[in-house]
């Protein structure tokens, strides 16, 4: 049958009505113009998720700043806490301002700074170098080379850093390979002098390994040359210092050809 369709609006708005009449039959909207009482405050319950709480002071927020230096034993503390204050000191001659966010707590950061790259002064921080007995009567050259290291030029407290290539020729004994960078970690951690590094580390393997012969080659950049003073970036220092059967020529030889095949 056909209906006209001017009925069909009103026949939605009729099934409408009903749901609505079902479902909220206490519900009656507002006639226009009219004000709403405003809702009993003390009945009201509020909802979970738009309720208002009240703020309520944060514990932790009167709780002191950490120490920096908390993880450090009591006495370690102590001297560290001096070399801030002469940290501070220094900035202070210098006319910055202390009360500079960017300076805040730098004093403490510097002192740790150099606890960490002069570690290998503290007593007790030698490694422990591992041996192995020469079962296999090995007797020819075992090479490191490329041993990254970092340190403190101990004329201006400026880095220098590098690599260091060592060589032994074994005996009744040969070493675990990453004691030799432990070696060389442990003598760069200090105020140091190039020279002075290389005559350690091939010193520490003569005492400690008795080999037959040792060699070590130490090539570095130093920032007091090339930030400072004359000035000169990418300039090299390079180093040497031999014991035992390094002395002859050919032995030399064949440690720098090899090194010379496998640059830095």
């Amino acid at each position: 049958m056909y209906r006209s369709p001017e009925r069909r609006p009103h026949r939605v708005r009729l099934d409408f009505q009903l749901i609505l009449d079902k479902i909220a039959p206490a519900w009656k909207p507002d006639p226009i113009g009219s004000e709403r009482p405003p809702p009993d405050k003390e009945t009201m319950s509020p909802h979970p998720k738009t309720a208002i709480h009240p703020v309520v002071d944060d514990p932790w927020d009167d709780e002191p700043a950490a120490d920096p230096l908390a993880g450090f034993a009591p006495q370690e503390q102590q001297r560290l806490r001096r070399v801030a204050g002469h940290v501070r000191g220094i900035l202070t001659e210098l006319g910055l301002d202390l009360e500079d966010p960017n300076l805040s707590g730098t004093d403490v950061r510097v002192a740790k700074m150099y606890a960490e790259m002069f570690h290998g002064l503290a007593e007790g921080s030698e490694p422990r170098v591992t041996m192995f007995p020469n079962d296999e009567n090995y007797s020819h050259m075992v090479m490191e080379t490329q041993i990254p290291f970092y340190s403190m030029c101990s004329h201006h407290l400026v880095p220098f850093y590098g690599h260091a290539h060592i060589g032994y020729v074994p005996d009744g004994r040969i070493v675990g390979l990453s004691k030799l960078a432990r070696i060389v970690e442990f003598y760069a951690k200090r105020p140091q002098l190039q020279e002075r590094l290389t005559e350690q580390v091939v010193t520490f393997l003569e005492d400690k390994l008795t080999p037959r012969g040792a060699i070590v080659v130490i090539e570095a950049r130093h920032l007091c040359v090339e930030m400072r003073g004359v000035k000169k970036p990418g300039a090299l220092t390079v180093t040497s210092a031999i014991r035992g059967i390094f002395h002859k020529r050919p032995i030399r030889e064949e440690f720098l050809d090899l090194l010379r095949k496998n640059p830095v």
